[in-house]
């Protein structure tokens, strides 16, 4: 058994458009956050706990923010390539734990969803992926409404092969 923790912030875009894409679901009244790809920092904090875990560095070493090919992805996608790894190595998720901290907008309604997607890109059972969400209680950026942060923990059971 390995285990492996990830952690990723990102803040929204100042111009407040978009959509924002948290945990792979499409959540409406709140603007996109900044990033290379679709700045969803629920699953790249997903992908850094599960490459953490596998021993295979990070989600900047696997998908550069200079790599044109990735600018905008789905981290959906990303995540698929990482479950692929994953797999050719023979690793095996076991489970997969996610605090995303945020002011707004509210996740508890999507909460089952995001485990849902998660859960569906990885081929777990969804009762593997556990999603929850808290504030930083107003203080910095998160705070402040500006960002969003979440924290992963992943574990990894290498398979005979």
């Amino acid at each position: 058994m390995r285990v492996g923790f990830g952690y990723d912030i990102h803040p929204f875009r100042e111009d407040g458009s978009g959509s924002l894409r948290l945990g792979g679901v499409e959540i409406e009244g709140a603007p996109q956050l900044q990033g290379h790809s679709d700045g969803d920092s629920l699953i790249h904090a997903v992908i850094d706990a599960l490459l953490g875990a596998a021993g295979e560095g990070d989600i900047g070493q696997h998908f550069p923010p200079s790599d044109p090919a990735t600018a905008g992805i789905d981290s959906r996608e990303l995540l698929t390539r990482v479950g692929r790894l994953l797999s050719s190595r023979h690793i095996e998720v076991v489970n997969v734990d996610v605090t995303v901290i945020a002011e707004r907008p509210r996740l508890a309604t999507h909460i089952q969803a995001m485990r849902e997607a998660v859960s569906g890109v990885l081929s777990l059972g969804v009762d593997r992926v556990n999603v929850k969400a808290t504030t930083n209680e107003r203080m910095g950026e998160i705070g402040d409404g500006r960002a969003i942060a979440a924290m992963a923990v992943a574990l990894v059971e290498e398979r005979v092969r």
